[in-house]
């Protein structure tokens, strides 16, 4: 019986189908019949084995909408629906793995409000990828578009959960922030999901006992229109509010979340921004630390993707754990958490991961590793992020390219004899074995612009500086 229809005219997939989730504009490329051949493409997907799928959404305007489609498609198809309705993402997370389930996260993560998107797990928070099923549900999604939505012999029932109260819970069992001195915290939820999650797991909201935290709040009113700022903390122009409160507060530091609150930013107690690296290596530390107690003889492997500072890597050797580098891209570190028992992995852009969390990444997590860090001495955030940015680095350069090729033949030859080369994630150019002080770099193309990203270190400012101009020149042409 086929009584979900046909769209009404062709509709191209493959624009805002991305290569680890689905990111589009609302009305033209995202509709709700889009998003129900969606919901019936991934219950195929993950399917038969399982038969039920969890449904979350963060707070923009299209989101329950496109949950409520995404559902129906399911349900067409024969599958059960579990709806946690408002949630973060790494909340999304939480469900998929405590319940061991497949889930779809309605959000546009950081994107302006015109956008809203997808990101598909798996049972137990494990990744989907292009390469790993989001291809295949494209596929189906196309064909349901064109064809109409062939119903099962069994429609599917919802059930309405609330994880909010057992996400926070898990979370404090994870890091006992109880014991830390008390610390006064600026958080800027940048009007997204982290308005709902920080209070229930740093505050009360959940019923659990009060922490020596005193929270100020920025932006904690869920508005899916961003009118205070965008909900993106990599961007400096979104922190400076934050910094300004850290000071005029005389917090210890300030936390910054993305608009789905899966990443999370920390600013010191000047102001200053502590790099992602920085924090991936802290955190790093107290993974490995917690993984020893449990299992003092265990090999300990942590990932970081292959453009965070040196400093993470020589951190986590020193510690007597094993560095592991990887690709850029949530979906490929999650499968490189699970083939590798990873305690943890950390990314350039915030995405911090846990094997303790399913493998999955948690904004929260990482900060109230942080939070603890912080507590358990005397000394200030900013003490704490000069030893763990000891290098130079020039943060992400985006440059429009439109003969990527051409402009990595350039590269090559001007480095070629100076330097080793790895293809691992783009172009990663090494010049530690040729200059004291070391430098290396790695250029990237986009999954999605005509842009080259560009990420630079070395032993000195000087140093940086002079191999980022030459290469940002060779870029350019």
């Amino acid at each position: 019986m086929r009584d979900l229809p046909a769209a009404a005219a062709p509709i191209d997939l493959a624009p805002f189908i991305k290569a680890y989730d689905v990111r589009g504009l609302v009305g033209s490329q995202l509709t709700p019949e889009v998003v129900r051949a969606l919901g019936a493409a991934f219950a195929d997907e993950v399917g038969p084995t399982d038969d039920t799928v969890v449904v979350g959404h963060d707070m923009r305007d299209s989101s329950p909408g496109f949950a409520a489609a995404f559902a129906e498609g399911a349900q067409a198809r024969g599958t059960d629906v579990v709806s946690i309705g408002l949630c973060s993402t790494d909340e999304n997370y939480f469900a998929s793995g405590r319940l061991d389930l497949p889930a779809a996260m309605f959000t546009a993560s950081h994107n302006p409000a015109s956008y809203n998107g997808i990101k598909f797990s798996r049972a137990g928070a494990q990744g989907i990828s292009f390469d790993t099923g989001l291809r295949a549900i494209r596929d189906r999604a196309a064909r349901f578009l064109a064809e109409g939505i062939d119903r099962a012999p069994r429609t599917g029932t919802v059930r309405e959960l609330d994880v909010l109260a057992d996400y926070a819970g898990y979370l404090r069992s994870l890091v006992d922030l109880a014991g830390i001195r008390p610390l006064r915290v600026v958080v800027d939820a940048g009007n997204g999901m982290g308005g709902l999650t920080v209070p229930a797991v740093l505050g009360e909201a959940a019923g659990l006992p009060a922490l020596p935290l005193e929270v100020i709040p920025l932006y904690f009113e869920l508005d899916g229109d961003f009118p205070n700022h965008e909900a993106n903390p990599l961007d400096p122009a979104n922190i400076v509010d934050l910094q300004k409160a850290v000071v005029e507060h005389n917090a210890d530091l300030g936390l910054a979340f993305d608009g789905d609150a899966d990443r999370c930013f920390v600013v010191d107690e000047n102001g200053d921004a502590v790099t992602p690296s920085a924090i991936a290596a802290i955190v790093a530390l107290r993974a490995i630390e917690r993984a020893r107690v449990s299992d003092p003889d265990a090999e300990v492997v942590v990932l970081h993707n292959l453009i965070t500072s040196r400093i993470v890597a020589e951190t986590i050797e020193a510690a007597g754990a094993t560095a592991v580098r990887t690709k850029v891209g949530h979906s490929l570190i999650k499968d490189e958490m699970a083939a590798t028992g990873a305690v943890f992995g950390g990314e350039h852009s915030a995405h911090y991961y846990f094997r303790e969390f399913w493998g999955a990444d948690n904004g929260m997590l990482a900060a109230m590793y942080v939070l603890y860090e912080l507590g358990h001495q005397p000394a200030s955030m900013s003490a704490i992020s000069r030893e763990y940015t000891p290098y130079a680095i020039s943060g992400e350069i985006n440059s429009t390219v439109t003969d990527i090729p051409a402009a990595y033949t350039r590269i090559v030859e001007a480095y070629v004899g100076r330097a080793d080369f790895d293809e691992l994630d783009g172009l990663t150019v090494d010049g530690t074995s040729v200059d004291d002080p070391f430098w290396w770099f790695n250029v990237r193309p986009s999954n999605t612009e005509p842009l080259l990203r560009l990420n630079v270190e070395a032993g000195s400012e000087q140093m940086m500086v002079r191999i980022r101009d030459h290469v940002l020149g060779l870029i350019r042409g």
